[in-house]
């Protein structure tokens, strides 16, 4: 029996409203937006990105998972994954008694159709919604309409016989579930992480190469049987959402630039396609971010977020490029006005820095949180911030 899917929520918004505010809301918060995103005490100031936090998609993904847990309060409920890449509000949806199916290989195949399971913001394969429909159990599909748009295009591409270039992380969930979208109506994929990797690909699409070398090169990042002399001729580009946007412009204007070098300008339309799957939340932060670097006084950035969240380490990505940044994942990593624990970009650990906080003298801080970090987290952290700049050391 396939599985029963609800895709617009379950007509309890009203009731769960009030456990989402317990649990994520900041009076803190709302008062610095009332203030011009601006917070003065002593010695410190703080200046919060105009756009930061919960993006529309995730308050979605978020607001369903409780309206699920409130709707089957009998029945056995899962999450295929984490919802979002957010420790803190992952620990609560686990505190509801909502169990994650990514915690146990073998679950999938143990879920009866008296089950509910809820599909993350970012998407799941085809590959695992086939096998959640074949267990018959219930679906809540969170998906964001961004990765939506995105999975359109792609699925257009596909059935137009082009190769989808996906700019992403190959083992990002988006990624992973974008490019089984490909695949899933008939057409090809290879995901590329940077300017290096894409720079590879142009080269080859302009002058062939090393065939061997290349399948060697994306054996992970590529779709089953990919040839690139042949699925490499016609070109359509999408991304993973969450990705730096300047970086995903850049790359798409190289690999266009590849294929009119090969084609000319005048048959480039027959080769390469491109739509608009840029996220405008993820835009609209990281434009707030460099706005705020512009125009006010920075000393140092504090970006609060997950360290597997892509949108967030492109935050840090955009601050660290001007000014000292520290991204930490929530607020117990400022540990005192001398030592942070925080990860650097680029890093795949975690670190602990200490003379991170200016002592003794007006300091201005710029805070921005990304798409999957609550407000009572960015509120945590500036009652901290307040805390050591009046010297009791808020530890």
């Amino acid at each position: 029996m396939p599985s029963l899917i609800f895709r617009k929520g379950l007509d309890l918004k009203n009731a769960v409203a009030g456990m989402l505010a317990e649990n994520y809301h900041s009076a803190v918060v709302d008062r610095i937006k009332a203030e011009e995103f601006t917070y003065r005490t002593g010695r410190l100031t703080v200046h919060l990105a105009r756009e930061f936090g919960f993006c529309y998609g995730v308050d979605r993904a978020v607001d369903y998972a409780y309206q699920t847990r409130t709707r089957f309060p009998d029945r056995a409920v899962f999450l295929t994954g984490e919802i979002i890449h957010n420790p803190h509000v992952n620990e609560k949806l686990r505190d509801m008694g909502i169990a994650f199916l990514s915690d146990d290989a073998g679950a999938v195949d143990r879920l009866q159709p008296s089950d509910v399971v809820i599909l993350p913001a970012f998407g799941v394969t085809m590959a695992m919604l086939q096998q959640l429909d074949q267990r018959g159990c219930t679906l809540i599909d969170t998906t964001c309409g961004s990765v939506l748009n995105v999975w359109k295009n792609v699925r257009r591409y596909a059935e137009g016989g082009y190769t989808s270039i996906i700019h992403g992380k190959v083992w990002h969930e988006e990624t992973q579930a974008t490019a089984s979208q490909a695949v899933e109506y008939g057409g090809h994929y290879m995901v590329v992480l940077n300017h290096s990797e894409t720079a590879y690909v142009c080269d080859y699409i302009r002058g062939g190469g090393d065939r061997a070398e290349f399948l060697e090169k994306f054996s992970t990042a590529m779709s089953p049987r990919f040839d690139p002399d042949r699925d490499l001729q016609h070109i359509g580009l999408a991304n993973q959402t969450t990705m730096l946007m300047s970086e995903s412009l850049e790359l798409g204007e190289l690999v266009k630039a590849a294929m009119q070098a090969r084609y000319g300008e005048s048959e480039i339309a027959k080769h390469f396609q491109a739509f608009d799957t840029i996220c405008s939340a993820t835009q609209d932060r990281q434009d707030a971010v460099i706005t705020l670097l512009r125009e006010k006084p920075i000393d140092l950035m504090i970006v609060i977020g997950g360290y597997n969240s892509s949108n967030t380490c492109n935050l840090a990505r955009i601050c660290a490029a001007s000014r000292p940044t520290f991204h930490i994942a929530d607020p117990a990593c400022l540990r005192s006005p001398e030592e942070i624990r925080h990860r650097p970009v680029g890093a795949k650990q975690e670190v602990t820095s200490t003379g991170w906080l200016p002592p003794a003298h007006a300091v201005t801080i710029g805070l921005t949180s990304g798409a999957s970090t609550p407000d009572n987290l960015v509120g945590a952290a500036i009652a901290k911030l307040e805390a050591f700049c009046l010297g009791d050391g808020g530890s």
